[in-house]
């Protein structure tokens, strides 16, 4: 806990097997209430491995996308108590020792969101990003900044924490399944009027890091234009989608729908 406030690390998983182990190790229980992970139906050991550990897990039997993987992160997570969520990738790709300070950041009451930027400092390039990913994540901030009125070093970092009130507030149910979750959450919390913060982080690119292709790389680059510019037009009164309106979606706590078909487990 911190400042009497509940913590919770939620883990979306894609065939994460080779480095949860060594993420989950780094994660300092002493200020950690909770763990879930979530599996998005792997092909390799993840769920195994994360029985090994003892975790909390979700088992979806279909895969759901990064963005449907969340958003049972954070339903299950509100379901259990949490009063900061922090989303931390099982790939040991970002630091999980820096999960205390973002937890402090939101139990301060300064912010409601608190990302940890690759690009603050130099970690992105020494880390190992590829150069065009780093001209893209430059440029995509740019147009970003310009259009949300807001101004970050970067909108792109999948390592996050969240108040209970955020998760509560914001119709997540209306963004999409996919990689463009993340930009579309960010414009939501700006959008509702929510403070984000941000923390220096180093990031690490390996082998077993999960990253996505070119193609899907693009794909996410025209909707995160895609959602600047509706975010744009949303602000002029021309058009104003369910994601930014108060009547949108908001996450559906448990018990879930049978539809989503999910298994839920702790370790042995």
């Amino acid at each position: 806990m911190i400042s009497g406030k509940r913590v919770c690390v939620v883990m979306p998983a894609y065939n994460a097997a080779k480095t949860l182990r060594r993420t989950v190790d780094e994660i300092d229980r002493t200020v950690v209430d909770d763990v879930i992970l979530v599996d998005d139906a792997s092909r390799d050991d993840t769920v195994a491995v994360a029985r090994e550990l003892g975790l909390h897990h979700v088992v979806h039997e279909e895969n759901r996308g990064y963005g449907g993987n969340q958003k049972t992160c954070y339903a299950e997570a509100l379901a259990r108590g949490a009063d900061i969520v922090v989303m931390l990738h099982p790939d040991y790709q970002y630091s999980p020792a820096l999960v205390p300070a973002m937890a402090a950041m939101v139990a301060s009451g300064h912010f409601d969101c608190v990302l940890g930027s690759r690009i603050l400092g130099v970690g992105a390039l020494r880390g190992g990003m590829p150069l065009w990913k780093y001209v893209a994540n430059r440029f995509l901030t740019f147009v970003e900044n310009l259009l949300l009125g807001y101004k970050l070093a970067e909108y792109h970092t999948g390592y996050r924490a969240f108040s209970r009130e955020l998760l509560e507030a914001l119709p997540l149910e209306e963004n999409s399944d996919d990689f463009v979750f993340d930009n579309q959450f960010l414009a939501q919390t700006l959008w509702f009027g929510f403070e984000i913060g941000e923390i220096s982080c180093p990031a690490r690119y390996f082998e077993e890091a999960s990253s996505i292709n070119f193609r899907r790389s693009v794909k996410y680059g025209l909707g995160v234009l895609g959602t600047a510019i509706e975010f744009r037009l949303a602000r002029l009164g021309l058009r104003r989608p369910a994601r930014l309106s108060e009547t949108g979606r908001r996450l559906v706590v448990l018990p879930p729908p049978p539809a989503q078909a999910i298994s839920r487990g702790c370790g042995a």
